[in-house]
């Protein structure tokens, strides 16, 4: 009966349980659970190794031994892999498997008691535990070698304010020992002006629970304090309870020193723009205006704010606003400098002229504009004078022009009269004198001498009349050949050689009866003032000077002239060297006034009875 009550006891454990008899461990009793273990059913009386569940080869083995050397054997979490489904794999299941042998009184070993407990569950809860302390150091080292590698101070701190981990940078950069007791020294290397402060807001984050950030100047391993920035956040355990504070230094030392001198700078920029006498403004991307100088409100008598952010437009003239505004909408949308000419009203209701310029900048920090506004209305009013006085001098030199062209030809018919009257009492009358003969001579030379002043005088204002011909490129050979061509006579009766090399510079962008005049002044001088002794040489060549610029050179073996020391003289008008030789003394003042008004000058050498050399630089360098 007790039998009975055990086996129904054994039959329904949780726990698997069989007996083995005999040599050949055959299967005694088996409750249900070990039937599960086992898999394929068991019959009495059948060997373990005949049986064709799933117990591996080695529990057959120790089962084997333990039967032999009669000592008990237990294995913790052994895998057996469950027997497969139809649509399931084999499923492995831990266990903890006992060993006992069983013997009769004092006999020899007659079989065995198999335990068999289920332990997947621990065994799983083990091996994921185990998993989870490889991945956590994993990490744990991942971690370190990040906060250790990292150009920053990482640090962890507990509720208390101590100290729990700083990263190696901290030694380095403070250049303490590791030995060195980190919370009472690390107060000690802040910067006694900001200790307090530290200490206090610290204090505070940890009571508070919350976290940190804020700058302080630690002192560094040269002894140096420099400026560093400390964040933290709390580790919460449990609900709103904080216990590490984990966070990090960062120097900002250079960052704040840049802000510093930025802010200086700034701030000096500020106090030169209001110390200037203009209106200056900053204005953003989009055109409003952000920033007026103290000057604004001064000329305007408006605030800043009545000033707005189109406080300038407001100023103008009315009549000017709707175009100045375009204007400014059109750089603000393309990013063209804006300038123009406005009249802006001033505090009192004056309107005067300003200049009003903007530029746009664009940096890390993106576009923005800087303008001014310059008051130009006395210099505004002032060229309105000038340019009244330049016209009027205009006008009466345009008179005077007109007044001694007109005089130069209307004196031309007096003296026609007196000429043929002189030639009527040279024809019919006669004088009883002596010096008859020199007195008539000097008479027409006079009369001639006047013909020749009022003919070169007219053509002296009707050169000055064409100073400001058009420019064309023009041929220098063909332009010379036309002058030689009108004097040809001259040429002729002289005997004169005359050599023309325009090859270096063929071409000039002049005006053509500019040209003309001076060819023609050069020319007819050379002529005019030959050396009686020998034929005139006239060499004439083009070139380009070492400054870029052409030049021409008219060479002759005339007479010559005395120069003042420099190579530039001053030519005035009716200025005579040669007064034996008929002329008025006007050509060579006309082709220096004409080659100075493109900006050109006129360069003369001369030996007294040798020649000269007139070299025209055509414009200037």
């Amino acid at each position: 009966m007790r039998e009975q009550q055990l086996q129904d006891i054994l039959r329904h454990m949780p726990a698997g349980v069989a007996t083995l008899q005999g040599e050949a461990l055959r299967f005694g009793f088996v409750n249900e659970a070990m039937q599960a273990v086992l898999g394929a059913p068991v019959q009495e009386g059948q060997a373990v190794a005949d049986h064709p569940g799933t117990i591996p080869a080695d529990l057959l083995d120790v089962m084997q031994q333990v039967f032999r050397s009669g000592r008990p054997y237990v294995a913790k979490s052994y895998g057996i892999p469950l027997p497969a489904t139809d649509d399931q794999n084999p499923t492995p299941r831990y266990f903890d498997i006992a060993l006992e042998p069983v013997r009769e009184g004092d006999g020899p070993v007659s079989g065995l008691l198999l335990f068999a407990m289920d332990v997947t569950a621990q065994e799983e809860a083990r091996q994921k535990a185990h998993h989870l302390a490889i991945e956590t150091r994993r990490l744990d080292t991942r971690l370190r070698v990040l906060t250790e590698t990292v150009p920053q101070i990482t640090f962890t701190v507990d509720a208390d304010g101590r100290y729990e981990y700083v990263s190696p940078q901290w030694y380095y950069y403070t250049g303490q020992p590791p030995t060195a007791d980190l919370n009472a020294i690390w107060p000690l290397l802040i910067h006694p002006d900001d200790r307090l402060r530290v200490l206090y807001q610290s204090d505070s984050a940890r009571a508070a629970g919350i976290g940190w950030s804020y700058e302080y100047r630690l002192r560094r391993h040269d002894g140096q304090y420099r400026w560093l920035l400390s964040r933290a956040l709390p580790e919460l355990h449990g609900p709103d309870q904080a216990v590490f504070w984990h966070g990090a230094l960062t120097e900002v030392h250079d960052q704040r020193e840049l802000a510093e001198a930025l802010r200086r700078g700034e701030a000096e920029l500020r106090f030169l723009a209001d110390s200037i006498p203009e209106l200056i403004w900053t204005a953003t991307a989009e055109g409003f205006i952000d920033y007026y100088n103290e000057y604004t409100a001064e000329y305007s008598g408006l605030t800043k704010a009545e000033l707005g952010p189109t406080g300038w437009i407001n100023l103008l003239d009315p009549s000017e606003q709707a175009g100045a505004a375009r204007r400014w909408v059109h750089s603000i949308a393309t990013g063209e400098p804006y300038e123009g000419l406005f009249r802006m009203r001033r505090h009192d209701g004056r309107y005067r002229w300003h200049i009003i310029r903007a530029r746009q900048l664009a940096d890390e920090r993106g576009p923005r504009w800087f303008g001014a506004c310059t008051d130009v209305d006395d210099q505004h009013r002032l060229r309105e004078v000038l340019q009244t006085q330049y016209d009027e001098l205009a006008r009466t030199n345009r008179d005077l022009d007109t007044f001694v062209y007109t005089a130069s030809h209307d004196l031309k018919q007096p003296l026609l009269n007196l000429r043929g009257l002189f030639d009527e009492l040279r024809r019919t009358a006669t004088f009883d004198d002596p010096e008859e003969g020199e007195i008539v001579g000097m008479l027409d030379q006079a009369l001639s001498q006047l013909d020749a002043t009022l003919q070169e005088l007219a053509e002296t204002v009707e050169d000055q009349r064409g100073l400001s011909a058009t420019p064309e490129t023009l041929e220098l050979r063909s332009v010379a050949d036309e002058v030689l061509l009108g004097l040809r006579t001259q040429v002729q009766e002289s005997g004169a050689v005359i050599d023309l090399d325009f090859a270096a510079a063929p071409t000039l962008t002049y005006g053509r009866a500019n040209l003309r005049s001076i060819l023609h002044n050069l020319f007819s001088n050379a002529l005019k003032f030959a050396d009686p002794t020998r034929p005139p040489h006239i060499q004439v060549r083009s070139g380009i000077a070492n400054t870029g610029q052409p030049f021409l050179a008219v060479q002759d073996n005339g007479l010559g002239m005395k120069l003042p020391s420099h190579r530039a003289p001053v030519f005035q008008p009716f200025a005579r060297q040669h007064p034996h030789i008929a002329g008025a003394g006007v050509g060579m003042y006309l082709v220096q006034r004409i080659v100075a008004s493109r900006g050109g000058h006129l360069e003369v050498s001369s030996t007294v009875g040798a020649g000269t050399t007139f070299t025209v630089h055509w414009f200037g360098a």
